[in-house]
């Protein structure tokens, strides 16, 4: 099915999320020639809202499979997947299997807060850092 959701009801699920523990992603880094690839973990049953970021990158379900909700639709992806992100878009991401996901993205930075800095919109809401670092254990918006 591919049902739309909305930016609002993906917020408000965020803001749900952040009232409950949240977990620790194994996440990678990897560089090579104006390019930046993060590979990220995502445990069975792991429900992610992602930032927005600014501009059109690739997004690869390396493993396993996931449910991916946006304003354009909710699609599930099995491995192997390469999808292209728009700038702009809101979305969460259920793991329906141990998965691995994975974003390309043209940067010359090689500093994690400077890539982040330039590639996704500013969310203080959002329980992750720069490098998809958990914040401070008790993180409160």
């Amino acid at each position: 099915m591919n049902e739309m959701v909305s930016p609002s009801a993906i917020e408000a699920l965020q803001r749900e999320m952040l009232k409950l523990p949240q977990a620790e992603l194994a996440t990678e880094h990897y560089f090579a020639d104006g390019m930046y690839l993060r590979s990220v973990f995502r445990p069975a049953g792991t429900l992610i809202v992602g930032k927005v970021h600014k501009k059109e990158h690739f997004y690869i379900v390396a493993k396993g499979c996931v449910q991916i909700a946006s304003a354009s639709g909710s699609v599930t992806h099995r491995a192997p997947a390469v999808l292209v992100s728009s700038p702009g878009t809101k979305r969460a991401v259920l793991a329906l299997e141990d998965s691995v996901c994975m974003t390309v993205h043209r940067t010359a930075q090689l500093d994690l807060k400077a890539i982040e800095e330039e590639l996704v919109e500013t969310d203080d809401t959002s329980p992750y850092g720069p490098g998809n670092v958990l914040k401070a254990l008790g993180f409160c918006p």
